[in-house]
């Protein structure tokens, strides 16, 4: 049993025998056979290393953790060193019950993650003076991006129609924040204006909006006021990006009228890991609510009337809006916005307080100290970053040199000039050996150095309170915090809990030997622009992963950098516009997309500057191949891409993918494979085969990274040879990108680098055989669930051989006309037996599409089929008049603890059977903490930051009392 494979993989070899006679096949072999066409199969075994065990995979790991050196870091540039408390990095990071849970679309079950969303939209709301936040965004250097998407989209018709489409950006950005926003502006009409915010003057009518850096890239703090009063007066809208520590002692960029402010929360207790994953924060005016991108977490009611969180304002999504949607953002970063938030929970208002100031104090202490020495700070006013100039006769090259033999790294300029940023986890003792340092460069004499306290310009200090609510003013020993965290994973439904069985979004197995790496201080303390010499295990690790994801998808290069599916598909299909255009083929701008696309593809190909025209599917949901030939030949001259999923959203392996890709190819287009179904795929065949020249890769899906109840994620995209030299390039690191790489698509050039060990370690312990049998075993899982579903509910769709791929969707929609039972009904239901809901309406509506994984047993696949299957006949209960259309068990569905020791039970039901109504939940009850959320509530009544204590129920208000 020391295979990593068998403890990855549910089913025993008993249970895959008895499942592949439920399904009517005699061996793993035949069904494949019967699944995937036999013209697109590998005809060879991967080339991947043998499988290691989870001790053997951890010796190696831990070799090349030691191959990486950790110096400290002042380079800044928003990454900073910060102190991950233990409460928090053991009872949410550490904490499957926390970083196993999916999105909170199911507002139900997910009331905890939501509550420590909501607090980390008020920590944001207080810190930036602004009315509104989103529940975090992928980095800074993105949401920057994202703001000036925003003004652009949100442009009165008159300005659009005028050509209104100038956008400012300081001179003194994050050097990967502008590379980032030129890329983004290049396909969508936006010329960009760089200058000096202090002597623009922004009279060009042309302007829509600004982006300044607060403080900016050398720390200088700025005030803002005189820009944003010129910025107001021609109607330009303006986006701050800043650093959210100095905030707290700087006051709030939205009492000076600004319209977004933006950065990131990493040094909130989130681990610099080599560049990710941490949360972006976005806050902006009430005005932009239909704009902002990302998700919002709102307060609305339950059925019972009591105060219950959900996503508000879903209409903005790209689910609903697609090739008009807001943004293309489909991952955020929840995890890591839950760890920020409650690191202000933790340390309340005075502990941030005293943590700001003494990074503060500690940076005028190195002023004072280095300037007695010799070298000159080019400014007064800063928060954490001291701009510096070498006394004459010292170069930064000399600097640097000296610096490395102390094991410090600096942000250098230029020849003589450099900076210093101070982080939380600075201590005196560090400050002393900085300056004894700079002392020996330069070989002056030793001076003691006096540590002192200093204030920000008093004329720039923040006069408005922050963290005010009671949620940031009451857990503040570690017992309490502990307690409140748990009390909040209790309300949440995980995989710790049973299988989430959702279509598209492959919840499978984060094995504990997987994730243990991450929090090594090897890898979580690297700044992402540290000399690469510093970072050799990184860099072997990532090749490695490169190598064999190429293998496993048939491509010549990878990227590592979009840092989630949605930056995959954007980063994808702009590596595609760029070949055109090295090929002279500018025009190539039209962009087919079958009409059962997932909503991300529509929103990123028209953010990539292509054009979308939808084609048609047929009835049994596979592309309608001759609708697509018309399309191709129709814009021969124009097309430049198609985007195809496969197997496709409806969970079947189309049998005419290659003629779909030959035809897209002799009409001059490039294939996008959207790699969200990638779980169906490898081992089996892969995307270059298929005939597939760009793909991205979930890892957050097939390759195990947790989902963390919304994000992390990464997107990595693979590519066919011709396409390599157009990937992704960074600023800093020479060696990311191809030799005519598009501009960096995320901040850090390996995006969120921290987690790709996740995705390393299980392709490493699965190894070939592994691989391929994982594939095997989520296509058997999903056969077997339809085989003993279906002879419940209709199956929508299957493939030529009557089996489905990985997923599968259940036809639910007669069931409004025989019972009056909406899809959303029987999800609600299906959280009394203590189960996720299956993916509600996507890709058709009424249905539900169900995705078991390979990592589920037999005993939990058949305990999730009792479940539809009793549910099914509680709907043929009201089907046969023996119930109330407008009052039953699915309609009243989901019920609570309160709800059923209600002594007013006002059902005609009974209380058992509405909590018990198998037996397996005698024994493994998972009680729901609200009643169906109002939805439309919420929107109509929008509130995104903490309710007073008050608004709660009793039994709340009195569980820390």
């Amino acid at each position: 049993m020391s295979a990593f494979s068998k403890r990855h993989i549910g089913p025993s070899e008993d249970e895959k025998s008895a499942m592949l006679a439920e399904i009517g096949v005699g061996s793993i072999d035949e069904l494949m056979e019967l699944t995937v066409p036999k013209d697109i199969r590998l005809q060879n075994e991967l080339r991947i290393d043998t499988a290691l065990t989870e001790k053997q995979y951890l010796d190696h790991i831990g070799e090349l953790a030691v191959k990486n050196r950790v110096f400290k870091s002042y380079i800044g540039l928003g990454y900073s060193e910060t102190n991950v408390p233990p409460v928090i990095q053991r009872n949410i990071l550490e904490n499957p019950g926390w970083y196993t849970a999916y999105t909170p679309y199911q507002a139900e079950i997910a009331q905890g993650r939501l509550e420590a969303l909501l607090n980390f939209q008020t920590m944001i709301i207080d810190l930036t003076g602004l009315e509104l936040a989103n529940a975090s965004l992928l980095d800074e250097s993105t949401a920057a991006a994202e703001a000036m998407i925003m003004f652009f989209n949100a442009r009165s018709r008159s300005d659009a129609k005028a050509g209104k489409n100038k956008f400012f950006v300081s001179e003194f950005t994050y050097p990967q924040t502008i590379d980032v926003i030129k890329g983004r502006a290049k396909h969508l009409g936006i010329e960009l204006i760089f200058g000096d915010p202090t002597n623009y003057d922004l009279t060009d009518d042309k302007i829509f909006g600004a982006l300044v850096q607060y403080p900016d890239v050398y720390g200088r703090v700025k005030d803002l006021r005189g820009f944003v009063e010129k910025a107001t007066k021609q109607e330009v809208k303006v986006a701050v990006a800043a650093d959210i520590m100095s905030l707290v002692l700087l006051e709030a960029p939205g009492k000076m009228g600004v319209d977004v402010v933006c950065g990131s929360t990493q040094r909130f207790g989130v681990p610099m890991g080599y560049g990710g994953p941490h949360a972006a924060y976005f806050a902006t005016r009430e005005e932009y609510k239909r704009h902002i991108p990302g998700r919002i977490i709102g307060v609305s009611k339950d059925a019972d009337g009591n105060t219950a969180l959900r996503m508000a304002l879903q209409t903005r999504e790209q689910h609903i809006k697609r090739d008009r949607a807001t943004s293309n953002i489909c991952t955020a970063q929840a995890l890591l916005a839950v760890m920020a938030g409650m690191y202000a929970v933790y340390h309340g208002p005075e502990g941030i307080k005293y943590i700001a100031q003494n990074i503060h104090n500690q940076t005028a202490t190195i002023h004072k100290a280095i300037e007695k020495v010799g070298y000159k700070v080019l400014h007064d006013d800063y928060f954490d970053t001291l701009w510096v100039e070498t006394p004459e006769g010292l170069t930064c090259e000399e600097l640097k040199d000296v610096a490395e033999d102390h094991r410090i790294n600096l942000r250098y300029i230029n020849e003589n000039q450099f900076s210093i940023s101070v982080g939380e986890r600075t201590n005196d003792a560090e400050v002393k050996d900085l300056v004894a340092m700079l002392e020996r460069a330069i070989n002056a004499k030793a001076i003691e150095v006096k540590f002192i306290s200093s204030l920000v310009n008093q004329d720039l200090a923040r006069k408005t309170e922050i963290l005010t609510h009671e949620v940031f003013n009451t857990y503040h020993s570690e017992t309490k915090m502990m307690r409140y965290m748990k009390w909040l994973e209790n309300k949440d439904l995980s995989l710790v809990h049973s299988m989430i069985a959702l279509g598209s979004c492959t919840m499978k197995l984060n094995a504990a030997a997987q994730l243990m790496p991450i929090t090594w201080p090897e890898f979580s303390n690297l700044h992402p622009f540290a000399p690469v010499n510093q970072a050799i295990g990184y860099h072997e690790m990532i090749k490695e992963l490169e190598k064999d994801l190429c293998e496993i998808t048939g491509f010549y290069a990878m990227s590592m950098q979009p840092n989630s599916g949605a930056q995959g598909e954007y980063a994808g299909l702009m590596v595609i516009k760029a070949y055109h255009e090295s090929n002279g083929d500018d025009q190539r701008n039209i962009c087919l997309i079958p009409s059962s696309a997932h909503g991300t593809n529509p929103a990123s190909a028209v953010m990539a500057g292509f054009k979308v025209v939808v084609t048609k599917c047929d009835d049994q949901g596979n592309i309608d191949i001759e609708d697509l030939r018309k399309n191709a030949e129709k814009y021969t001259d124009r097309l430049g891409a198609v985007m195809v999923t496969y197997p496709s959203t409806h969970g079947v392996f189309e049998a005419g993918i290659r003629e779909i890709t030959q035809i897209i190819h002799d009409h001059g287009g490039q294939v996008y494979m959207d790699g969200a179904n990638m779980n169906a795929q490898v081992g089996l065949t892969n995307p270059g085969n298929i005939g597939a020249d760009v793909c991205h890769l979930n890892l957050h899906k097939t390759f195990a990274i947790p989902h963390g109840g919304g994000g992390p994620g990464m997107g990595p995209i693979g590519v066919a040879e011709h396409l390599a030299p157009f990937i992704p390039g960074s600023p800093f690191v020479d060696g990311v990108g191809g030799k005519k790489a598009i501009h960096a698509v995320s901040g850090a050039p390996y995006g969120s680098a921290l987690i790709l060990l996740v995705s390393y370690a299980y392709i490493k312990m699965l190894g070939t055989k592994g691989l391929k049998h994982a594939t095997e075993m989520a296509i058997v899982n999903a056969n077997y669930i339809k085989a003993r579903l279906s002879k419940h509910f209709p199956i929508l769709y299957s493939g030529e051989n009557n089996t489905v791929g990985h997923e599968m969707i259940l036809d639910c929609r007669a069931f409004k006309r025989t019972a009056g039972i909406e899809v959303a009904d029987i999800a609600k239901r299906l959280i009394d037996y203590g189960f996720h809901s299956p993916t509600v309406s996507f890709p058709v509506a009424g249905t539900l599409m169900i995705e078991p994984t390979e990592s589920e047993d037999k005993a939990e696949l058949d305990r999730f089929c009792d479940a539809m299957i009793n549910i099914r006949k509680e709907i043929k209960f009201i089907e046969d008049g023996h119930a109330d259309q407008e009052s039953n068990l699915l309609k009243n569905a989901p019920h609570t603890a309160e709800c059923i020791i209600n002594q007013d039970w006002k059902y005609d039901y009974t209380p058992k059977e509405a909590a018990y109504p198998l037996e397996y939940l005698v024994r493994n009850k998972f009680w729901v903490s609200v009643r169906r959320v109002d939805d439309a509530y919420g929107d109509r009544n929008l509130i995104c930051s903490c309710p007073s204590i008050e608004s709660y129920n009793t039994e709340e208000e009195e569980a820390f009392a």
